[in-house]
């Protein structure tokens, strides 16, 4: 699937943006784009949409808002995952946008800490 000039202006704007929290990379995966801090993936651009990072400590933020999950189909069944869409106001307002990732990027090391901790327990 190719990928328009459009989305990869999108995904460069996004990406600059978040330059705010570090040096935030992004990479092209499965037709859209992982949002990644040091090597740990927080966010995911698909469909010139951001899609923040979330866990239990966090998702109510979202929730509370009417944000929702990015899902995808594959095999007639829907799938979320534990991104979801980053607000409006926050597209507009790289301050507010760069908390909102803060946020995202801390439930990714929650995440990752929890997968070395089941890694070391095997």
């Amino acid at each position: 699937m190719a990928i328009s000039i459009e989305q990869r202006e999108y995904v460069a704007h996004i990406v600059d943006l978040l330059q705010l929290i570090g040096p935030v990379e992004s990479k092209s995966m499965f037709g859209g784009f992982g949002v990644f801090l040091e090597g740990l993936m927080f966010g995911l651009i698909a469909n010139n949409e951001l899609y923040l990072k979330v866990d239990t400590q966090n998702r109510q933020d979202y929730e509370v808002l009417g944000l929702q999950a990015f899902s995808y189909g594959k095999n007639g069944k829907e799938f979320k995952m534990s991104y979801y869409q980053a607000p409006e106001e926050a597209m507009e307002d790289a301050e507010l946008l760069s908390t909102w990732a803060s946020n995202a990027y801390s439930a990714a090391l929650r995440a990752a800490a929890k997968k070395g901790a089941k890694r070391k327990k095997s």
